[in-house]
C-alpha cells in the first residue's frame, strides 16, 4: 500500500500528519533566523539560536503542535537543519531514529552507546522513551516528489524497536507514504516511525528544520541539551 493523498494521514492512526501552511506569515522570519548556519553540510545540529525559541515554545507555531500530542510541559530537545542540494544530495535507508542529545555524558542503566555529533553528546535511550516523543519538520522550501521528500511507513511506530533485518518486511507490510511539502508546511510524525529519503532526481535547496520534542525529564542526572 502506498498512500498518495497526503491529507489522508492522521497522527492518531498513522503516526504522521501534515499541517499545511502552518508557517504562513512567519516563513521569511524563520529563513532569516537560520540563514547564518553553514550551507555546505548536509545536516547542522543547532543549539542556542535564541530567535528560534519563540517558534518552539508552547505558544509558538511548532510548539503548539507538539503540545497537542504530548501535553503541557513538552519542550524542544533537539534541532537539526537539513539542506539537500546538488552537492549534498544524499540518500538515507529506512531506519528508526535511535538517539537523543544531552548536556553531558552520565552513566545510566539502559542508556548507550554514546556518540558525539556536531560537538554534542548523543546517546541511545531505552526505546520506549522514543515512543513518547514526536518530531516536527518545518519546510523552508518546496519539496515536490523530485526533491527528495521524506518517506514514512504509516503505523510502523507501533511495531516497537524494529531489527535491521526486519525493516524491509515491516515497510512492505505497512506501506510507504511520500511526504511532499510546500514551503511553510510542517510535518508531524512519531519519532519512532520508520522513515527514509532518496536522493533528489532534480536537486534544489530542500531546507528542513527538524525538531524533536519530549515531555519528560531524563533519569539518573541526565539532562536534555535542548534547543
Amino acid at each position: 500500500m502506498t498512500l498518495q493523498d497526503r491529507t489522508r494521514l492522521s497522527f492518531p492512526k498513522h503516526g504522521a500528519e501534515l499541517f499545511s501552511r502552518a508557517l504562513a506569515g512567519r516563513l521569511a522570519d524563520l529563513r532569516k533566523i537560520l540563514a547564518h548556519l553553514p550551507s555546505e553540510r548536509a545536516g547542522v545540529r543547532t543549539h542556542g539560536v535564541e530567535p528560534l525559541r519563540p517558534f518552539l515554545a508552547s505558544d509558538g507555531i511548532m510548539g503548539r503542535i507538539a503540545e497537542n500530542i504530548l501535553g503541557s510541559g513538552c519542550r524542544a530537545v533537539r534541532a537539526i537543519l537539513f539542506d539537500k542540494t546538488a552537492t549534498t544530495n544524499w540518500s538515507l535507508a529506512w531506519h528508526q531514529d535511535r538517539t537523543i542529545c544531552v548536556k553531558q555524558r552520565v552513566a545510566v542503566d539502559g542508556f548507550g552507546p554514546w556518540t558525539t555529533k556536531g560537538g554534542m553528546s548523543h546517546v541511545a535511550p531505552p526505546f520506549d522513551l522514543l515512543t513518547r516523543m514526536v518530531t516536527l519538520r518545518a519546510h523552508l522550501d518546496d519539496v515536490p516528489a523530485t526533491n527528495a521528500p521524506l518517506l514514512v511507513s504509516p503505523g510502523s511506530h507501533t511495531e516497537g524497536r524494529v531489527l535491521v533485518d526486519q525493516i524491509e518486511q515491516v515497510v512492505r507490510r505497512r506501506g510507504t507514504r511520500v511526504c511532499t511539502a510546500e514551503a511553510g508546511d510542517v510535518w508531524l510524525y512519531a519519532t519512532a516511525i520508520l522513515h527514509a529519503s532518496e536522493a533528489a532526481s532534480r536537486p534544489a535547496h530542500r531546507r528542513v528544520l527538524q525538531v524533536d520534542f519530549a515531555a519528560e525529564d531524563l533519569p539518573g542526572g541526565l539532562e536534555w541539551l535542548g534547543v
